[in-house]
This record gives structure tokens, C-alpha cells and sequence, in this order.
């Protein structure tokens, strides 16, 4: 495992979806078209993923949904199962498998990935969560730490001990503050360490994110803001030894007129679901530091949109020109979410992407 990853050989602009396999998406919409996330339509579009040479999926885990007249995020396919439906249908896309470190177990998890891996050579990765959401954890019966020292330091913990189970070829006894075992070991282990995907705000989180992850997520709200949050993050893994990445997210609506994008927008937009909305973004507010919280009031309407995703609505030029912006901003590479993603997808890849090619960054 000490060769790198072919996921972090890729030299051009990353792009892949998010969410698909919850309800809605990254969209909090009563419409009735909107996004069901359902087997039949993730498998439709992982395969048109695949063939079009996009680059990763990318699920939310979720156990509870954000209430509302639709419960946004209520229909939620668990992301192992899924991952691993995806990877045996699929030829070289990456699947990333969302997990919370509390609730599952590193032993378990372990031997997930590496089950996963040996399923589709080699093309899992991992986006590790340390928690936030209150209601989920209620939920699921476990109390959530009030600070993120805790949070994080048991997220630390659960991850070496995976990185052990990868690792060593015999038992061997783990002797933590909060996992104590005899005997354990992983077999099979991976070929590679998975490529590791994380998204944090706080200090905490993203002194985490650079011991571990390869690429860490941050929202692009102002891009000139975003050029000196990365510059700062990439010198910190520098610091630490560490060549860091990050990513953000995107929220699409792509048509051959501007008229048309915009008339879609709205069409979304008088038809939002206010009330999940707002208990998002004060759930938000309260337990995590994901955006920006001197920003997080202002950007109501893209919660709504897109989930925060920086927004690009237009014609298949001025979305390549807001794709080109975030790669000349210093992102490694970005989410993709629509409303309806198989159904938008095809005219995405058949008009922005050549464009992106003819760039140089596909």
C-alpha cells in the first residue's frame, strides 16, 4: 500500500456527482419531477457516468430527513450498498462510500472498503464524516459530542485503526480511548490506501482533514475569497508534509439559451420547500461550520437551489465559463448536482464538456 492511488494521478479537473442517492438531490423541491433516488435511476445514470468519462459519485449518508412538507433527504440509499451495486455495474468511474465514524464500526468498515475494492479493482474511496447533524444522531440513539475536539479526535482514532487493519498482516491488539480489542486484523486488505474525502470548517476539522484526506471540500461562494482559503489550506498541508487538494460543489442548470436556464431556475424556485430549507440551514447554524456562518444567512436561496453548490445557470458557454473560473480559482475539481441528474446530464456532456477539452482541463 505504499503506491500511490491511480485516483491521484489524475492530472486534469476533477468532476463528479453528489447526492444522487438521496430524494431531491442537492435540490429542497416540491415539484413532482424532481430527483428520486431510487436504483433504477442511479444505475441509469452511473452507467452514463462511466461512459462519459466522469471522474467519481459522491453520496450523502443520512438517517433522517430535514422535515418539511417533503422531508427533504428523508429517501436516502444507505452508501455501502450502494457503492458497491454501482461498482459492479461499472467499468472505471470511482464510487466513494460515505461513512460516520460513529456509527460504524472500523472493523466492519475495513473490511467493506477492501471487500469493495477487490470487487472493482480498486476504484472505492472513502469520505469519512466525524458527525453533526443532532437529529441523526438521536436517531440513531448516540449522543453527539459538543465540541469538535471530540468529535474529531474519536474520527482520528476510528481511522488508524482502519489504516491497521490495511496495513498489518497479523493480529494485532488496538489500545485506544475509545476502541480496545484483541486479535484484530483485516484480511483482504486493499492494493492501494483509498483516496479519502473529507468536508470540515471548523479548525478542528480541517487539522484533521490535512493529517488524513487527500482532498477536502469547501464551498465556493466568492471565488476571490475561495483563491486565498485554498491558497492557505494547500500551505498548511505543506506544512504537514501533505500534498492537499480541494474540491467544492456545483449546482447545474444547463440550456441552450440563457432564457430557458433562467425560466428553469424559476420554475424550481416557486416551488421550494421553505421550511426544510430553513430547518437545513439552522441545523447548519447550530452543530456544524460547513460554510461559512458570517455567509450562511445570505445564501438562503442557494441552500435551496443547490444545497450552498456554487450555482451556474445559463448556456453551455457560461456554464464551461463558471467550471473554467473554479479551476482557475485553484479547485482540484467539483460536484456536479441538477434537478433531474440523468435526464440533464446527456445535454451537459454532450455540449459543456468539449468545451472543458478544448480548454485543456479534461
Amino acid at each position: 500500500m505504499t503506491e500511490k492511488h491511480p485516483f491521484l494521478k489524475k492530472d486534469k479537473f476533477l468532476l463528479g456527482t453528489f447526492s444522487t442517492n438521496c430524494g431531491g438531490g442537492m435540490t429542497v423541491s416540491k415539484l413532482p419531477d424532481r430527483w428520486r433516488a431510487n436504483w433504477e435511476n442511479n444505475l441509469k445514470l452511473g452507467l452514463l457516468l462511466d461512459e462519459a468519462g466522469i471522474d467519481f459519485m459522491l453520496p450523502i449518508a443520512r438517517w433522517v430527513g430535514y422535515g418539511g412538507e417533503t422531508d427533504f433527504h428523508g429517501e436516502v440509499m444507505e452508501t455501502i450498498t450502494w457503492a458497491t451495486a454501482l461498482l459492479a455495474r461499472t467499468k472505471q468511474i470511482t464510487v466513494f462510500a460515505t461513512i460516520h465514524t460513529v456509527a460504524n464500526h472500523p472493523v466492519v468498515v475495513a473490511k467493506q472498503i477492501a471487500t469493495m475494492a477487490q470487487i472493482s479493482n480498486d476504484r472505492v474511496g472513502l469520505n469519512i464524516v466525524a458527525g453533526w447533524n443532532k437529529p441523526e444522531y438521536d436517531a440513531l440513539g448516540i449522543p453527539l459530542p459538543p465540541d469538535h475536539e471530540t468529535r474529531y479526535g474519536y474520527a482520528q482514532e476510528w481511522f488508524n485503526f482502519i489504516k491497521r487493519l490495511w496495513k498489518e498482516e497479523g493480529p494485532f491488539n488496538f489500545d485506544g480511548s475509545y476502541f480496545k480489542t484483541t486479535r484484530s486484523y483485516g484480511n483482504p486488505r486493499p492494493t492501494y490506501l483509498p483516496p479519502i474525502f473529507n468536508a470540515a470548517g471548523s479548525g478542528q476539522g480541517r487539522d484533521f482533514a490535512i493529517e488524513n484526506a487527500n482532498f477536502l471540500f469547501t464551498p465556493a461562494i466568492d471565488l476571490n475569497r475561495s483563491k486565498a482559503e485554498i491558497t492557505e489550506l494547500k500551505q498548511k498541508g505543506v506544512d504537514a508534509g501533505k500534498d492537499i487538494n480541494v474540491l467544492t460543489f456545483s449546482h447545474i442548470i444547463c440550456r441552450p439559451t440563457e432564457e430557458e436556464a433562467q425560466a428553469e431556475r424559476q420554475r424550481v424556485m416557486d416551488n421550494i420547500d421553505w421550511s426544510a430549507t430553513d430547518n437545513l440551514i439552522n441545523l447548519q447554524f447550530a452543530h456544524a461550520q460547513s460554510f461559512p456562518h458570517d455567509l450562511l444567512n445570505s445564501i438562503r436561496e442557494g441552500m435551496a437551489l443547490g444545497h450552498g453548490g456554487f450555482p451556474m445557470v445559463g448556456t453551455p458557454q457560461q456554464v464551461a465559463d463558471g467550471l473554467i473560473a473554479l479551476h482557475e480559482a485553484g479547485f482540484k475539481g467539483t460536484t456536479l448536482s441538477f434537478f433531474d441528474y440523468a435526464a440533464e446530464f446527456p445535454y451537459f456532456r454532450d455540449n459543456v464538456l468539449p468545451i472543458l477539452a478544448e480548454k485543456g482541463i479534461r
